[in-house]
């Protein structure tokens, strides 16, 4: 499912206009890329955690030249689905 699709199904869902769903999609998206960039956590209930963590700088084995290399540390968002959201999707797996 692309955007566009996202937002006509919700747009339907919420009995909106898909402008107005639209606007609403992006905003909340906004809002959480800045609370997300200034550090917060943000948990949507029934469906799961995002949070910023902070990968420490590490040693890699190139795999065709046998080299070693440092990577970096960096920050990675972080996804962690809610049990609800868990046990939804392994009960569609089964059916």
């Amino acid at each position: 499912m692309n955007n566009r699709e996202f937002i006509e199904e919700l747009s339907a869902k919420l009995q909106l206009d898909t402008k107005e769903t639209q606007r609403i999609v992006n905003s909340m998206v906004d809002s959480m890329a800045t609370l997300l960039d200034e550090g917060n956590e943000i948990g949507v209930a029934g469906f799961g955690t995002f949070e910023v963590k902070k990968k420490n700088e590490r040693i890699i084995v190139h795999p065709s030249t046998g080299k070693k290399m440092l990577v970096p540390p960096k920050l990675v968002l972080n996804f962690k689905q809610s049990n609800i959201l868990k046990s939804q999707v392994k009960e569609k797996e089964s059916q």
